[in-house]
């Protein structure tokens, strides 16, 4: 595992973290925050899992 894939797997979860609680307490924005936290955390593990693929085919 490479530290995208770790960096953006850390990502996903606390965006889930973090919409789990905007919709507990009611807060949208922080609901929104965590949506798109998760977003960019599936790209980044992408692109580490893209670059390991293409190391690995080196």
């Amino acid at each position: 595992m490479n530290k995208d894939q770790v960096k953006g797997r850390v990502e996903t979860v606390k965006g889930a973290i973090k919409e789990a609680a905007g919709n507990l307490v009611g807060n949208k924005s922080l609901e929104t925050k965590g949506m798109v936290q998760q977003v960019v955390g599936k790209v980044q593990s992408n692109l580490g899992d893209a670059k390991s693929e293409l190391k690995s085919k080196l």
